[in-house]
């Protein structure tokens, strides 16, 4: 490069405008690694799938002409009143027991396992949230109390107090969310709980004190926004918890009562055909499957881009990575050994010994 170019380049630098540097917020940082990684990428787009599915679970009921709990006797089981197969009489995934549609019903079913996941999910996080940020602020015997209710919740049985409410109330959707509800607020708590006893004694806090700030100021203005972090991953991470509870309940039969489809009952239906109607339960179990995966790989993606070390590590391994592939000049001439064109020196003789 010569001189004069050197100087146009050095003048033009000079005169361009000056541009601030932006800096980026945590959650900017956070949403970059996250679309690196193309695990959560997919699982995202899983999950935005079966929530399509589910929110237009009506609009294919209508297309096919088949209702959720609508038998078709006919068509919709064989002459000896097993299931017919996948592709059937226009019958997608196969019928059930008696003739209903599978592909709708998953659908339908896939409605209520998303709404009992993501409401459970949102009330146990607020609950948890609330209860751990005073448990850990106040201390005392408030935290004394409030971590001994938090350590009976954990240890209590919950198909017990379902069972319990369901004998009493009969089975319902309310029944389903309250149980979900208050099992799963209690493992958000105590992580809240312990977060809060640590922030609690930082210097900004202190500041916060000195200036007179109350208690549910600093609970909730200075405290809060620095466990959103780990609350979002445990919230993520709770939703297939919750999917599962339910499928599990219903199930058993205290959960959703029929004929409102879900596939915990549909499961519970498909266990005298498994050997006759494999698609009765391959198909509900996948779909049960590939949404709590999605959810839980998410979690774990969000976890790591929250993670500042998880950018240095993935540096790392790719850097050491390429050095393996590329093998440096030095090692490829002495793997090589001397040859015509580039012949070892001649050695100098040793001088002799006195």
């Amino acid at each position: 490069m010569s001189l004069s170019s050197l100087e146009f380049q050095a003048a033009s630098a000079e005169s361009a405008p000056e541009q601030a540097i932006e800096g980026r917020s945590q959650w900017q940082l956070t949403w970059r690694r996250l679309l690196h990684d193309k695990v959560a990428i997919a699982s995202i787009v899983v999950i935005l799938v079966m929530v399509i599915l589910a929110i237009t679970a009506p609009l294919f009921a209508s297309l096919t002409g088949h209702a959720p709990d609508q038998a078709f006797t006919n068509t919709g089981t064989t002459s000896t009143g097993a299931p017919v197969g996948p592709g059937t009489h226009g019958f997608l995934l196969g019928t059930d027991y008696i003739g209903r549609d599978l592909f709708i019903r998953i659908l339908y079913g896939a409605r209520i396992s998303l709404f009992v996941g993501i409401v459970t999910t949102a009330i146990a996080t607020l609950a948890g949230v609330s209860i751990g940020l005073i448990a850990g602020y106040f201390g005392g015997w408030v935290d004394t109390v409030l971590a001994r209710f938090i350590d009976t919740v954990l240890a209590f049985p919950y198909i017990v107090l379902a069972l319990a409410l369901a004998a009493i109330f009969s089975p319902s959707l309310t029944i389903v969310i309250g149980v979900i509800s208050f099992f799963s607020w209690a493992g958000i708590s105590r992580i809240v709980r312990g977060q809060t006893l640590s922030l609690k004694e930082k210097e900004y806090i202190e500041a916060a004190r000195s200036l007179g700030a109350g208690p549910w100021r600093i609970m909730f203005i200075d405290i809060l926004p620095n466990l959103l972090g780990p609350v979002l991953v445990l919230a993520t991470l709770y939703i297939p918890i919750a999917v599962i509870f339910e499928a599990t309940l219903s199930f058993l039969g205290i959960g959703i009562p029929e004929p409102t489809p879900s596939w915990g009952s549909i499961l519970a239906e498909a266990q005298n055909y498994y050997t006759v109607a494999w698609w009765y339960v391959v198909f509900p179990s996948v779909a049960l499957l590939v949404t709590t995966l999605a959810f839980n790989l998410l979690g774990d993606g969000i976890r790591d881009a929250m993670d500042p070390r998880t950018e240095r590590i993935f540096a790392a391994g790719s850097q050491r990575r390429r050095s393996r592939r590329r093998p440096s000049v030095v090692s490829a001439f002495s793997a090589a050994g001397p040859s015509a064109e580039f012949p070892d020196p001649p050695r100098q003789p040793m001088p002799p010994t006195p």
